[in-house]
């Protein structure tokens, strides 16, 4: 097991990134891809009811979409048309050329792993979706795993699954506090910071600001994601990361010290 010694002198081997609003710039689809869906559900847009289901839509970005139907329809089978429509619609946006890389995200990835780190994507769109932004940008072969929730057991962000599927399934360290986690949303912080994650960098080119990333346990707030290379090496430099004031920034309990044996 890593000490906190060895951990000084570990690299962070492990860089999970979210896609929509860290590396991938959509413009706002994942709204007027909600939009449609809703429309198709009888949800007429401009009404009080539609207003209402967009403030949580955007209250929860980084969620996985079927969860955040869910909550707002109340029935599985209203869920299931919705999320179906919705990543129709996001698809068919994708496919017109809607998206493009966050700016310096691609030479971030590709330095990232330059240095020996494995890097992972993720999202909160079912798995086509993903792998048709993949295909529209490119990306296919640009990292060895992505994950969507299905992939982690069906649970999406703000649970810790799916970094931790990806500590899991690349074994690129052995210790999860060597682990550095970058998204652009709240769910995105709180999922970092509830995997252990050493790094929990938010990323100002998505949907929340300053003070709603550091409010969910952003360790750091940079401004893109280009930035994430630099700020992982000065954090190897400058030893571990406190998770115990990281878990207080998120309103979480700190674990309590183990006694050594």
């Amino acid at each position: 097991m890593t000490s906190p010694t060895d951990i000084t002198r570990d690299p962070f081997r492990l860089v999970v990134l979210d896609m929509a609003g860290t590396t991938v710039a959509d413009g706002g689809l994942v709204e007027q891809a909600f939009s449609a869906a809703a429309q198709r559900l009888g949800v007429r847009p401009g009404s009080d009811e539609h207003a209402r289901q967009l403030d949580y839509v955007r209250a929860t970005m980084g969620e996985s979409k079927i969860s955040v139907f869910r909550h707002l329809l109340g029935d599985e089978d209203r869920a299931q048309r919705a999320n179906t429509a919705f990543e129709e619609a996001y698809g068919e946006l994708v496919d017109a050329g809607r998206i493009a890389p966050v700016p310096g995200a691609r030479e971030a990835v590709e330095r990232l792993a330059s240095e020996g780190r494995t890097v992972v994507l993720t999202t909160g769109f079912a798995r086509p979706t993903q792998d048709a932004i993949l295909a529209a940008l490119g990306w296919q072969d640009l990292v060895p795993l992505t994950l969507c929730p299905a992939d982690a057991g069906g649970r999406g962000r703000p649970f810790p699954d799916m970094v931790l599927a990806a500590f899991l399934r690349t074994g690129a360290v052995d210790d999860v506090r060597l682990t550095a986690v970058a998204g652009d949303t709240s769910y995105d912080m709180l999922s970092g910071v509830r995997s252990g994650a050493g790094i929990v960098a938010g990323v100002l080119t998505g949907a929340h600001d300053t003070d709603r990333l550091t409010r969910h346990g952003a360790t750091h707030v940079l401004g893109s994601v280009a930035e994430l290379p630099d700020l992982i090496a000065r954090a190897e430099a400058a030893g571990p990361p406190d998770p115990a004031a990281r878990a207080g920034a998120a309103g979480l309990p700190a674990a309590p010290a183990r006694a050594e044996a």
